[in-house]
C-alpha cells in the first residue's frame, strides 16, 4: 500500500510538471511567434520577470523559462521585437530564480 501511494505521488508530481512547463523557443520571424516579446531595461517596466532555468523540469509559467533547441519541443514560440510598442509581453531577465514572476497578471493569458 505504501508503495502504491508513493507511486501515485511521484506520477502526480511528474504530471503537474508537464502541465505547468514553460518551454520556450525563440523564432526568427514575427509571423512564426505565439507571443511577441520585448526585453526591458528595468525590472519595474516588465510584465513578467523571467529566470532562465537549466533544466526542463524546473520550468513553469510564472517566469521560469527553459529555452529548447527545436521549435517542436516548445510550449510557446516567442519573437523578440525591436520596439516596446510592438510587444505583447514585456520581460526582464532576473539573476535569481526567486525573483521570477508576474508584475502584470493581466498578461498571464499569453502564456497559458
Amino acid at each position: 500500500m505504501k508503495n502504491l501511494i508513493l507511486l501515485l505521488v511521484i506520477v502526480g508530481f511528474t504530471f503537474t510538471n508537464q502541465i505547468f512547463a514553460q518551454k520556450v523557443y525563440s523564432v526568427d520571424y514575427e509571423s512564426q511567434a505565439d507571443v511577441k516579446v520585448y526585453k526591458v531595461d528595468y525590472e519595474s517596466q516588465a510584465d513578467l520577470k523571467v529566470y532562465k532555468v537549466s533544466y526542463e523540469s524546473q520550468a513553469d509559467k510564472d517566469g521560469k523559462w527553459f529555452f529548447v533547441d527545436y521549435e517542436s519541443q516548445a510550449d510557446k514560440k516567442i519573437y523578440f521585437v525591436d520596439y516596446e510598442s510592438q510587444a505583447d509581453l514585456k520581460i526582464y531577465f532576473v539573476d535569481y530564480e526567486s525573483q521570477a514572476g508576474w508584475n502584470n497578471k493581466s498578461k498571464m493569458h499569453l502564456l497559458y
